[in-house]
């Protein structure tokens, strides 16, 4: 079964691959090859060591016998150091005592002792012969690699004379320390090579040592230290027990750290930083890897519980919502929490976006069952969004983006599972870019950035009573930017206030100049539900008229059905203000959102504008039909204009105004064209109105 924990890979010796891939017989055969490589000059070494008598020569040492003991005992008590991306691995504190009895009584006695300890680490962290066998080769190549750095210095650390022979010493053991670490790292590289199938293995030079680097560099570092003690006295020898265990809590306070720095406290599932760990761990360069899931859930109506049962039974919530994520989950996946009531599944997919699919709709049936809180039965559900690397990203950041903007997907459709698609991305970088573009255009002097106008015709008379404002923006390298696809992006950010007041400066301009001609055209613009909240619509747009001399009645604001939703208290004051003043309100794409009627009863609207998916469809589908001419019946009743959107042909005209709509706008009359193309339009058209007409 799978335990969701803070780190994503097992513990592993110093050296041992995290077993993230299934290595194949090939691969396992040239790792035993390897190990078995290394365990025989291990022998040879040992050998060579005691047809010298090194060995024997030290049986009849008791302080000898003392540090081997200690060796022993230490490793009983193997500690925890932390490697690349945060991958713990084993460091056996039994160097510090082998590595002592290197410098005291040459390599055979410490070979034999490392040996020993080695098999005490396999012994109890249940390694198997493989494992246990690369280990004990990697220990005892990289200490006879010390041992010939050791002999081509000569050090002697007990009967040194004078501070040359001192500093002769210091360097022999510092370089015997430096051969230590270059060789075990090197075999350990290759190694983890042969586990991998030869693929290449990550390593960055340049970055800084890790801690299981430096761990085993302090306790190598200790041993001249043991050495001197065990020459003076034996006694002194345990007492060395004081700095290697300050070592070990090191150790083990560092291990601690980066498990917390990990993990949640609340759920002990990852958090953002063991969900990325998790991620560059299964991530290889190898284009054969399989891909890799990015499960991204948030609870539905959460809140509701906080407010209703309080954030400890909230807390209780999320702590359950773990243990299923744990049940959900396959081996080798790891699930996080991000924070809030935001959880996150990391996982390998061999089948692809369809096996992501069916693993997010195992977990959304675990969570189907109802939670007892408070003697409630308190029911979870919530929405996921998936991406797949490398199909949707190679990086963790990007991955996690568009599994963000799928899960908003799926929550703004009311679907519990949604696949990352481009083009549902409203923020990518792209987008951004092109965001970035629009505002440089905006702050620029130049003619990118337009507004054109299309004229609104009374249905009975043909005579043009009002104009609406439509954005244009032509891109220097895209051309025409659709004003949706712009809009879309720009509505949550600070870039839309300066649309809305670049769009009223220009109308009320451009209504003055008509004014000033003699011609009283009733102008439209559109404002965003941004632009509702507060009082600088309608404070500019009083400035402006009053600036301009222009009457209140010449312009008209537009808002979507949409924003009637949003902030109802703050929408009826941002009106009132606006029609106090004199301006009119219109209600844009009528039937597409979801306002209720009261809406219409309360709020001082003038006008309403079916949308054209309605319009479009009139002539042909019936509902559409019996939809039109409710609304123009409902507004009539209320005493409002209506505006059909999007007239195209003659005969939606026709019936449009058999249904008694009185204004329509469409390309049947005029596309969008400049403002000063207006006046030059209205003299070819049937009969230009010399006022507002009344409808």
């Amino acid at each position: 079964m799978f335990r969701v924990q803070a780190v994503p890979t097992p513990l592993h010796a110093p050296g041992e691959p995290a077993a993230r891939r299934r290595t194949s017989r090939h691969d396992r055969g040239r790792y035993s090859v390897y190990a078995l490589g290394m365990v025989a000059v291990g022998v040879v070494a040992l050998g060579f060591a005691w047809s010298a008598g090194q060995v024997t020569a030290a049986f009849v040492i008791p302080e000898f016998w003392l540090m081997a003991a200690l060796a022993l005992l230490a490793d009983a008590r193997t500690f925890i150091a932390i490697g690349r991306h945060g991958k713990p691995v084993i460091v056996c504190p039994s160097l510090c005592y082998t590595f002592a009895i290197l410098l005291c009584w040459d390599l055979g006695p410490a070979l034999l002792v490392q040996a020993a300890a080695v098999a005490v680490v396999a012994w109890r962290m249940r390694y198997g012969w493989l494992r246990a066998a690369a280990m004990a080769g990697r220990i005892a190549i990289a200490t006879t690699a010390a041992y010939g750095a050791l002999v081509l210095c000569d050090p002697d650390p007990f009967d040194s004379i004078g501070a040359a022979e001192a500093s002769r010493d210091v360097f022999g053991v510092l370089l015997a320390v430096v051969f230590w670490l270059v060789a075990y790292q090197a075999l350990r590289m290759f190694g983890a090579w042969l586990w991998n199938g030869r693929r290449p293995v990550p390593q960055d030079w340049h970055s800084p040592p890790t801690y299981e680097t430096l761990f085993i560099a302090a306790l190598l570092l200790l041993s001249p230290v043991l050495a001197l003690a065990a020459h003076v006295s034996a006694a002194f020898v345990p007492l060395v027990f004081v700095p290697l265990l300050a070592v070990e809590r090191m150790a083990r306070l560092s291990a601690e750290r980066d498990r917390m720095a990990r993990q949640d406290p609340l759920t002990d599932l990852a958090n953002r930083t063991g969900l990325q760990a998790a991620f560059a761990a299964l991530r290889g360069d190898d284009q054969d890897d399989p891909p890799i899931a990015m499960l991204l859930l948030d609870l539905n109506r959460f809140k509701y519980v906080n407010d209703a049962l309080g954030h400890e039974v909230g807390d209780r919530l999320l702590v359950a919502v773990a243990r299923r994520l744990h049940d959900a989950v396959p081996p080798g996946a790891t699930a996080a929490r991000l924070g809030g009531d935001e959880f996150a599944v990391i996982a390998c997919v061999p089948g692809g976006p369809a096996e992501a699919e069916a693993l997010a709709a195992d977990i959304c049936g675990l969570m189907a069952t109802p939670v007892m809180l408070e003697g409630l039965q308190v029911d979870i559900s919530g929405s996921i969004g998936i991406a797949v690397s490398p199909e949707h990203g190679t990086d963790f950041a990007t991955v996690m983006r568009h599994a963000d903007v799928a899960m908003y997907q799926a929550k703004h459709r009311g679907h519990p599972v949604a696949m990352y698609a481009p083009e549902d991305d409203h923020n990518s970088p792209e987008r951004l870019a092109l965001l970035t573009d629009f505002r440089g255009a905006l702050d620029a002097a130049g003619g990118q950035i337009s507004l054109h106008y299309q004229p609104q015709v009374d249905l009975t008379t043909n005579r043009v009573v009002g104009v609406e404002a439509l954005l244009r923006w032509q891109h220097p390298v895209l051309g025409a930017v659709p004003p949706r696809e712009l809009l879309r992006i720009a509505e949550h950010t600070p870039v839309m206030r300066m649309i809305t007041n670049r769009v009223i400066d220009e109308v009320v301009a451009q209504a003055a100049q008509w004014y000033a001609a003699g011609l009283n055209l009733r102008a439209s613009l559109n404002v965003s539900i941004r632009d509702l909240h507060g009082e600088e619509v309608s404070s500019r747009l009083t400035a402006q008229l009053a600036a301009y001399r222009v009457p209140a009645e010449l312009i008209q604001v537009e808002i979507t059905e949409s924003a009637l939703t949003a902030d109802p208290a703050q929408l009826t004051a941002t009106i009132e203000r606006l029609t106090a003043a004199g301006v009119a309100i219109s209600l844009d794409d009528f039937g597409t959102g979801y306002s209720s009627l009261q809406h219409l009863r309360r709020l001082p609207l003038a006008e309403i504008k079916i949308d054209r998916s309605f319009v479009a469809g009139i002539a042909h589908d019936a509902d559409d039909a019996v939809i039109v001419r409710s609304t123009v019946e409902l507004a009539r009743a209320l005493g409002l204009r209506v505006v059909a959107e999007g007239v195209e042909n003659h005969y939606t005209a026709k019936l449009l105004a058999e249904a008694g709509c009185g204004l329509a706008q469409g390309w049947l009359y005029a596309r969008p064209m400049p403002g000063d193309e207006v006046m030059a339009w209205l003299t070819h058209h049937a009969a230009a109105t010399p006022a507002i007409g009344a409808v």
